[in-house]
């Protein structure tokens, strides 16, 4: 799957008149994700503080890092589209850069979302730059 850029993702939320539709994309948007390999969903990287179960495997490419991801329910599947749209295959650096607040504010979501959705999207985003700082520090 390439996935789409930050802006494209914008840009195409831009274009619907309600949140439903727009949950509808998301949503698309995680069926598309490849499924991540049995083998890796491992309760070592299950990411802690999502409702729904939310997996996360990272490699190091020249000095990028190329995450893997994947979840139980689709709506949280297409968040974690969202959120790697922002950081895949970017350098630590890039990724402890990137203002993701700003982000979902532009993409008007976290106030679309259930509380605990929310922190779900947080916790994920916090393991994520959590693992770009301890890989810089490599």
């Amino acid at each position: 799957m390439k996935l789409p850029t930050t802006e494209e993702i914008i840009d195409d939320l831009g274009f619907f008149d309600d949140w439903e539709e727009r949950y509808s994309y998301i949503i698309d948007l995680g069926k598309d994700l490849p499924a991540m390999d049995v083998a890796l969903q491992t309760p070592s990287r299950l990411v802690k503080g999502c409702q729904s179960n939310v997996w996360l495997d990272v490699d190091i490419v020249d000095g990028r890092l190329q995450f893997e991801v994947d979840s139980d329910a689709y709506i949280v599947k297409g968040l974690l589209v969202l959120v790697l749209a922002a950081f895949n295959g970017k350098t630590p650096r890039e990724i402890l850069n990137f203002d993701i607040n700003n982000y979902f504010q532009a993409l008007d979501l976290e106030r679309h979302l259930s509380p605990t959705r929310g922190n779900g999207l947080r916790a994920i985003v916090a393991k994520i730059r959590a693992i770009a700082e301890a890989s810089e520090a490599a």
